[in-house]
This record gives C-alpha cells, sequence and structure tokens, in this order.
C-alpha cells in the first residue's frame, strides 16, 4: 500500500505544470518591451508594470496571480474600455487567470472570456510600462503604449 501511494505521489507531482510547481517570472517578448519582467512600480506598489529584470518579481499562478515577493495578488479593474486597469492588493479578488501553454490568458469560463492581450503604456521619465489587459483596441489618451502585448512564463522547453 505504502508503495504504491508513493508512487501516485510522485506521478502527480511530476504531472504538475512547471509553472505551478515554483514561483516563476512574468516576461514579455515583444518591442518595445522585449525582456521586461512583471512587478510593482517603486512609486505605487499597487501599479503593476514591466520593468528591468534586476527588479522583477516571481509570482504563484493557480486562478489568482500572487506575487512570492510580497504576498499581493494581481486584480483586474471594472472599466467600460476595452483596457482595463491591473492592480497589485492584498486580496485576490481576480480568478480568471489561467496559462496556455506558457502564455498568462483570462481563462475562458471567466467573465472576460479567453484574453491574452495586454496593453502597456510608459510612465512618463521612466523605464516602467504600466500594464492593462486588452478586451479590445482603446488606450488611454496622451500616453505612450503599445498594444497587443503578451505576456510568459520563462520557457517551459
Amino acid at each position: 500500500m505504502f508503495s504504491s501511494l508513493t508512487s501516485l505521489l510522485v506521478i502527480s507531482a511530476a504531472a504538475l505544470p512547471a509553472a505551478l510547481a515554483k514561483p516563476e517570472q512574468i516576461r514579455a517578448v515583444q518591442s518595445p518591451i522585449f525582456h521586461y519582467y512583471l512587478q510593482a512600480y517603486p512609486q505605487d506598489p499597487t501599479i503593476p508594470v514591466m520593468g528591468p529584470e534586476a527588479s522583477s518579481e516571481y509570482f504563484n499562478i493557480a486562478g489568482t496571480i500572487q506575487s512570492a515577493n510580497t504576498s499581493a495578488f494581481l486584480n483586474i479593474g471594472g472599466e467600460s474600455t476595452s483596457y482595463k486597469t491591473l492592480t497589485f492588493a492584498d486580496a485576490g479578488a481576480t480568478d480568471a487567470w489561467a496559462l496556455e501553454g506558457d502564455t498568462i490568458i483570462t481563462s475562458t469560463g471567466s467573465s472576460f472570456g479567453r484574453q491574452l492581450n495586454f496593453l502597456v503604456c510608459q510612465l512618463s521619465g521612466s523605464q516602467y510600462w504600466q500594464v492593462y489587459l486588452q478586451t479590445g483596441s482603446d488606450a488611454p489618451a496622451g500616453k505612450t503604449c503599445s498594444n497587443y502585448q503578451s505576456l510568459h512564463l520563462p520557457c517551459l522547453c
């Protein structure tokens, strides 16, 4: 019995996706934020930004996205625009997050449907880009933004 149970536990642990086995960085793979990483903005830790790898955070993804560095959760706002503000908060109000391979998405069954596009807008005078979930093509007026960005875990190859 013990041998069978041990084998079952080893098989179950081996079947877990690498993304769920340990906290991972979340990175961008397209210009202008190629090789930038998700993290809290230093001037306001409630604002998720893409920034340099040296200050990146690590995240657990399982319906919610939670920082292993700060324990903050990544939540999606409810604006009527197609870009939805993302925020870091103490409580996980968004359980729509999922993975498709190494790509961060919102799940098909969520109120957002399956979304994998993000909008990033450069924060004035900085190397940081604020991140929004994008469900259409709107962008904030007067900002330098890049649409149709995707966010990924390190290669699961």
